[in-house]
């Protein structure tokens, strides 16, 4: 298999003007300090993007962007998220981000509660996908209530022609476990248990789109090189050293949780779409007394 959609793939954060407009100048600075610590590649519009708030022609805007930094060709790899709640409005934003020049979309499942399919539907979702963008494909695995299970993904590489991996996002690592243990080799399986990212790699992972690597991009680079060296204990070391920092980060509004976090590291990322528009100053405080020690 090719390394260009290996390796680590930081999601970047959207940041919105206090109208809720793309602030390009900012999101320009957070692809340039992750691709300057040696990222293998962006992610734009995921869950850490805000993904669900953006219009496929704000897609557009954020893969045009990201190619002034990683060019046609390149090794590295851009990303777009596609959230939908049908495989009509997923297939539209694929091709959406295909014709900006996006090299792979990565797709949640449908999320809405009463509209979660069965896994037949589940698979119709995704080959119709696969059959009309034809854009290789990742499965975001990030919906509680609509889980894609080893056994499908598994069915979905095999009878799917672009549908090239997962990024395993519910269940731990345990899940991403499962999912390398049932497909024995066969596609890529992306880790996103943000305290644990290392040890996701010591297991197997192709690599990961996940938020921490936004917020740590070195640290992230220096863990994926230590699994690919095989220097576990200073792998293990960095992860342990991040581990406190993302346990005040985790549960809902994530979003401004992370650009708060990424505040108070000097990096100003903007206003949340609405309505995540307020995080409570207890919040804030244990935010900012963990990321500044």
């Amino acid at each position: 298999m090719s390394v260009k959609y290996e390796g680590i793939i930081p999601p970047i954060v959207t940041p919105f003007t206090a109208s809720g407009e793309i602030d390009e100048e900012k999101i320009r600075r957070e692809m340039e300090i992750c691709l300057d610590a040696g990222a293998d590649g962006i992610s734009v519009g995921g869950s850490t993007g805000e993904g669900p708030t953006l219009r496929d022609e704000e897609l557009t805007q954020l893969i045009k962007i990201a190619r002034e930094y990683v060019k046609e060709g390149s090794d590295k790899t851009v990303v777009c998220g596609i959230m939908r709640t049908c495989t009509r409005d997923a297939v539209r934003a694929g091709k959406t981000a295909k014709e900006a020049g996006a090299d792979a979309i990565m797709v949640t499942p449908t999320a809405y509660n009463v509209l979660v399919p069965n896994a037949e539907g589940m698979f119709d979702f995704y080959n119709a996908i696969s059959e009309e963008v034809q854009l290789p494909t990742i499965i975001y695995n990030v919906i509680p209530q609509n889980t894609i299970y080893p056994d499908l993904f598994h069915r979905l590489l095999n009878e799917t022609e672009y549908i090239m991996g997962i990024k395993q996002s519910v269940g731990g690592i345990q899940a991403l476990y499962a999912d390398l243990m049932e497909i024995e080799g066969k596609g890529r399986v992306y880790a996103a248990t943000d305290d644990m990212i290392y040890s996701c790699f010591d297991l197997g992972a192709k690599g990961a789109i996940s938020a921490i690597l936004s917020v740590f991009p070195k640290e992230s680079v220096e863990m994926w090189k230590c699994a690919q060296t095989g220097d576990h204990l200073r792998g293990l070391e960095i992860q342990q050293s991040l581990y406190k920092k993302w346990q005040v980060l985790g549960g809902n509004q994530f979003p401004i949780k992370m650009k708060y976090a990424l505040k108070c590291l000097g990096r100003d990322c903007g206003y949340c779409r609405s309505p995540i528009t307020y995080l409570p100053e207890e919040e804030k405080k244990a935010i900012r007394e963990t990321f500044t020690k």
